[in-house]
C-alpha cells in the first residue's frame, strides 16, 4: 500500500486548499478512504471518511461544513477540499485506508497563518 498526500501549503485564515492523495498497491475502488491530521504536539485525529462509491461521507465536528471529501476511482485518488481554514487546522494531513491511520503514507503540511 502506498499513499502520498499532496497539496498542502501556507494559507491565510479564511483561505482554501485542496489536498490530493495518490493511492496504489491495493484495489482503491473497493475501500473506504480516510483523511487524518496531526497538529504539532498533538495526537493523530480523524478528519473525514468516504465510502467506496463516493456517496457516503463523514466528517469530524471541527471540520463539518468547511471540508468536503471526494474521490475519483478512475484516478485512484481521494481529495479533501478545505474552505474557511482556521489556525487550528494547521497540521500534517494524511490519507489512509483505515480510520486509525495505520496505513497512512507520506503526509502534506497545511499551515494556516496570517
Amino acid at each position: 500500500v502506498q499513499l502520498q498526500a499532496s497539496g498542502g501549503g501556507l494559507v491565510q485564515p479564511g483561505g482554501s486548499l485542496r489536498l490530493s492523495c495518490a493511492a496504489s498497491g491495493f484495489t482503491f475502488s473497493n475501500n473506504y478512504m480516510y483523511w487524518l491530521r496531526q497538529a504539532p504536539g498533538k495526537g493523530r485525529e480523524w478528519v473525514s471518511s468516504i465510502n467506496p462509491a463516493g456517496i457516503i461521507t463523514y466528517y469530524a465536528d471541527p471540520v463539518k461544513g468547511r471540508f468536503t471529501i471526494s474521490r475519483d476511482n478512475a484516478k485512484n485518488t481521494p481529495y479533501l477540499q478545505m474552505n474557511s481554514l482556521k489556525s487550528e487546522d494547521t497540521a500534517l494531513y494524511y490519507c489512509a485506508k483505515d480510520r486509525l491511520g495505520a496505513t497512512r503514507g507520506q503526509g502534506t503540511l497545511v499551515t494556516v497563518s496570517s
